[in-house]
């Protein structure tokens, strides 16, 4: 199975303090490899974390992002992402669906339309998030903590 991190769980995951979910992540993320499940983590995640951690200037927050970026693979944005992103934009507002509003970039079409291209290989493929929402309309996209 392939786990694609969204920005949720990959934001508790930089959090250098060690709360109980922080622990319970980190658990979660180690008992999925040693599974075998392949995780992934998205450029759209890493760059909805990555900001929020700059703005507030939590170095050590980034350099904790920049570990797990080196730890899992790194999914980038390519061309087909964005090709697929904009055709599942398009489905959504054209169902009266949007996911977001239509001046903002939709990191969520963006994270769904990876998962779909991850998908093509024949592999099970889902989202691990804390906001299942707008995800689920478009692929297998459950709580983290749900994903065993």
């Amino acid at each position: 199975m392939i786990v694609l991190l969204d920005s949720g769980p990959l934001g508790i995951l930089t959090n250098p303090k060690g709360s109980a979910v922080t622990v319970e992540c980190r658990m979660w993320v180690r008992s999925l490899l040693l599974k075998g499940y392949k995780i992934k983590l998205p450029e759209i995640a890493d760059y909805e974390v990555r900001r929020e951690l700059l703005r507030a200037k939590k170095l050590a927050g980034v350099k904790r992002l920049d570990d797990w970026k080196q730890r899992l693979e790194y999914l980038p944005i390519t061309t087909p992402v964005i090709l697929k992103a904009a055709e599942l934009w398009a489905q959504s507002r054209q169902a009266g669906m949007p996911t977001a509003d239509p001046k903002e970039l939709d990191g969520d079409v963006i994270l769904a339309a990876q998962a779909l291209l991850e998908g093509e290989s024949g592999e099970e493929v889902v989202i691990a998030t804390t906001n299942v929402g707008h995800l689920s309309r478009f692929i297998d996209a459950r709580k983290w903590q749900n994903i065993e």
